[in-house]
Parts: structure tokens; sequence; C-alpha cells
């Protein structure tokens, strides 16, 4: 999903009222050029959205971008478009990012309160498509865009989905004839994905796939990586399958602006209690970790929205540059030892929820490389958890998607132990052993040789 007007001006009320300060995109330190920064690699593409109703484009980090999408015009049901927002808008963002080398297209449709009307009529007839074609050719010329982004929220499998493939293959002839980019946003996954057609994949330069309002927690690793195989499996190339990640919270639509403003620490997490409720969202250590896969196995990454970012070192925008570029790579971590020299060890080098944590003889692979941040310890990106944040004495201790919850927290002690607070226990070495492959719990402190350890 991806908000209208209506839904933005009722979040800005929501957190206002819950006395939540709202981060302004104009704040100190935002810069139009940022002409120092890495160039992104060939083909990979770091895609944002501008709502017309939100966002300065004179705080735009341009340097860190390759397109932008301002976002939405309306069709309507005679193929015509209703009155763009804001066309001064649009035009300086058109003029400052071709000025810093960024392609802007417009984005047609959006979420619009689930009103895809418009879009079943105009499809469905040869004449009205002709009518859209030509409007939208026209409104890239008088504006000077780069392209246009679909986004018809959905069209559903059968005469729908027919007709959205007519539509797009008319749209692609004429702006491929005149050099300028086709793409759509899609449904991250599921039965109305099968609206979009293999026959669009040709015919479109990439698909924005739009990887949030879903998985638990919200937009969590797995799922979103899974969303992108999910279009990669029903033939999409890779090269055009461009992840796309969420700048807001779920169930509370928070902006991470908004988030970070509460808790500088909130940057590095993945949920958060904010205005008396868990907020999940993507962290920075969560968007790297998909852009470096996305960098590896897909065509790039697309964010939603540009105006819900902070600037300065807590910038997602700038966490996506420095993933892509390699110019801020995450933390590589260190060795996480305990008894007997032995290091603390995920199981079969897995990162799904669960994987259980244990002791190994010492070998220096990714499975042993742990990071500390803030009062988490995290390996493969994800947060060291006591299982169902339990608290009885011999609950096992494994990995999970970070989320802010007390069973993820850990406080080094004096002489060596690591408490966790909400617990009151420590993590232990079971039996108590030093084999490979003894477990990790929680166990009443007592300060036993296997209940010391060494952090990164």
């Amino acid at each position: 999903m991806k908000f209208r007007r209506s839904s933005a001006l009722a979040l800005a009320l929501a957190t206002a009222g819950a006395g939540v300060v709202l981060a302004t995109s104009s704040s100190a330190g935002a810069t139009t050029a940022t002409t120092s920064a890495a160039a992104l690699p060939s083909g990979f593409r770091s895609v944002g959205y501008l709502p017309s109703w939100s966002g300065d484009v004179n705080a735009i980090q341009y340097g860190k971008l390759t397109h932008i999408n301002y976002s939405f015009a309306l069709p309507n049901a005679n193929g015509t478009l209703q009155p763009i927002p804001d066309t001064g808008k649009l035009r300086s963002l058109v003029s400052l990012g071709h000025q810093n080398g960024v392609k802007v297209s417009l984005a047609i449709g959006g979420w619009n309160d689930g009103d895809d009307s418009a879009f079943e009529a105009l499809a469905a007839g040869s004449s009205t498509r002709t009518t859209f074609v030509n409007t939208v050719m026209n409104t890239v010329t008088t504006y000077g865009l780069d392209g246009v982004d679909i986004d018809w929220e959905y069209p559903d499998p059968g005469a729908s989905g027919d007709h959205f493939t007519a539509l797009v293959q008319q749209l692609s002839s004429a702006l491929h004839g005149a050099g300028k980019i086709l793409t759509a946003a899609v449904v991250s996954e599921g039965g109305t994905a099968n609206g979009v057609q293999p026959a669009v994949f040709t015919a479109v330069d990439w698909l924005n796939i739009m990887a949030y309002d879903g998985g638990s927690p919200h937009a969590n690793y797995d799922w979103s990586i899974a969303s992108v195989n999910f279009w990669k499996d029903r033939g999409l190339p890779a090269a055009k399958a461009v992840l796309g990640v969420p700048f807001y919270s779920r169930p509370g639509y928070l902006t991470y602006a908004q988030l970070v403003a509460l808790d500088p620490a909130n940057a590095n997490r993945d949920c958060t209690t904010a205005n008396g409720a868990q907020q999940c969202y993507n962290g920075i250590p969560t968007i790297k970790r998909k852009t470096q896969w996305a960098r590896a196995n897909a065509g790039g990454i697309m964010n939603w929205e540009l105006s819900q970012d902070t600037t300065g070192s807590t910038s997602l925008v700038s966490a996506i540059h420095d993933a892509a570029t390699g110019t801020t790579a995450p933390p590589t971590g260190g060795a996480f030892t305990g008894i007997d020299g032995k290091c603390v060890d995920v199981t079969d080098s897995a990162t799904a929820n669960g994987t259980p944590i244990q002791l190994w003889d010492c070998n220096g692979g990714a499975a042993q490389r742990w990071t500390v941040q803030g009062s988490t310890v995290r390996a493969f990106g994800k947060c060291l958890d006591v299982a169902g944040a339990a608290t009885a004495n011999g609950t096992a201790v494994q990995l999970w998607d970070c989320n802010g919850t007390g069973a993820q927290n850990w406080s080094p002690q004096p002489g060596g132990t690591l408490r966790n607070p909400a617990s009151g226990r420590c993590l232990d070495a079971t039996g108590p052993s030093s084999a490979n492959g003894t477990r990790l719990q929680i166990w009443d402190c007592f300060g036993g040789s296997n209940q010391v350890w060494r952090l990164p």
C-alpha cells in the first residue's frame, strides 16, 4: 500500500495528537547535492518515491539515488489524467534531479483508498487505452520526465489482468520509442499478483515490489526476500526485480524519522514501543542487509517514501547507498566466546527465526561473527533472543528478528556474566559443558565458568 493524500493527513493528525514530534524534511544538514557520494554499482537502482503532499525537494540526497517517482497522478475512466498535484514541486524535482544525474518519473495511481475503478474502465477498451497513452506521453513531454511508474493497485487475475497487459504493452511501445522508462509497482505476493501476467515482464524496465505491509514483524528480512523470490519464480528476471522497503512502521504508520526522534537508538532496531504500542519497521542493520542481498540477487532497492527518512548518520537512504557501494559496510563482527574458549555459534549457519545457538570450536566463520549494538547481540543481522520471551530456568536461546523486546536485551555484569534483565537470569551453557553442540539457555546467575562470556 502507498498512502494517498487523505491517509497522509490522517497520519499527521494522529501522531500530532499522540505527542509525536514530526521531523521536517528541511532540517539543518540536508543538502541538495551529494557530490562526495560514491557511485552506485552499475545496474543497481536506488528508487525513492516522493509524494506531492510531503517532503522538500531541496532536502533530497540526490547523489545517493538513481530514480525518483513523483506521487501521484490519478487516471480518469476515459483515459485522461486528473490535474497533477503541485506541478511547481514536480518541475523543481525534475530540474534538481537532472542537475544531479537522477531520473524522475511520474507515478500514476497509488492506493487511492482501494479504488482502482478508473484503471479498470480505461484499460478495458482500445480507444480509452490509446487516450491514456497519448495523455501520458504529452505529460512526459510537458514536464521533461524520464518515464512513468504505473501503480495500479491491483489488476485482478482474468480479464482485468488481460487489460493490464494490453495497457502496459501499448504504453511500453510509446515510452521506449521515445527513450523513456516504464516501471510498475506490484503487490508483494499472493493470488492478486497473478493479475500481473508474465507478458508484462518483457514490457517494463523493472517492477517495484512493494515488500511491506506484510510479514511479522512488519517487512522482516526473510519475508521480504521471499517476496522477491516469488516474482523471480514467476519468471521475472533478477535485474528487473527491485525490492521495496518501508520507511514507516506498522501498525501505527509512524515514520522512521518520528521513531528516531523519539529515541535515536531506534535507528538500529526493527521494533520499538511508541504511542503505547509496539511499532515494527526496518532499522539501519536490516536495510543494509536487504540492500546487500539485492545487490547480489536483484536489480536494486525502492523505498516508500523519501520524506519519512532522517538526515545525517541515521538516514536510511544513506544506509542503502553505503551498503550498495561498500563505503560503509555493516559491522563484520568478531568472536563471542565462553567456557574453555569455545565460540558462540549459530547452528548450521542458518538465518531462520528460531535457529538454535550453541557452542562450537572457533573457526572464524560467519556463524561465529557477532556484533554488540546497544543492548543487543547480533549475528546475520538478527538478535540473540530468549525463546518465547520466557523467564524460566532452562529456556533456550535462539536467533530471531530484532524487535526491541526484553527477550533480546543483554547486560554485561562484573565478572563476565551476561544478564537478561527481563528474566533476571544469565546466559548459560547447559551442562555445564563445553562440548561442540552445547545449547545455550538462561539460568539463575551464579558466575560459574559456563556463565562467563567475552563479547566481541
